[in-house]
């Protein structure tokens, strides 16, 4: 049966967890190389770039610096992306006793 507070207790419950988990998201890194290491790029769980280190070998080539650049910022987005999917499903999870259940 349909209980409407159990539904707004459901509902507060989850938005504190969703709260929760954005602030520590803030406060996890994500690294990235690229060339074996000649290039570091660092995000913070926002999808934020907090650091970038290139290898002093680099700064003479251009094309390369870009296109590794380019790979290790897609690497870190991509990590930070999975985070974010990773978090949403735990939190899915969390509802199977959600009210709405046998309807």
């Amino acid at each position: 049966m349909f209980d409407p507070q159990e539904l707004a207790k459901t509902l507060g419950n989850l938005q504190e967890k969703l709260s929760d988990a954005q602030e520590k998201s803030k406060n996890l890194t994500f690294n990235a190389k690229s060339g074996g290491g000649l290039i570091n790029v660092t995000a913070n769980g926002d999808g934020e770039i907090i650091d970038i280190t290139i290898d002093d070998s680099l700064l003479e080539d251009k094309e390369s610096l870009q296109i590794l650049l380019i790979s290790a910022i897609n690497d870190v987005f991509k990590s930070v992306e999975s985070n974010r999917k990773n978090m949403a499903m735990g939190m899915l999870g969390n509802l199977e006793n959600f009210p709405f259940k046998g309807l």
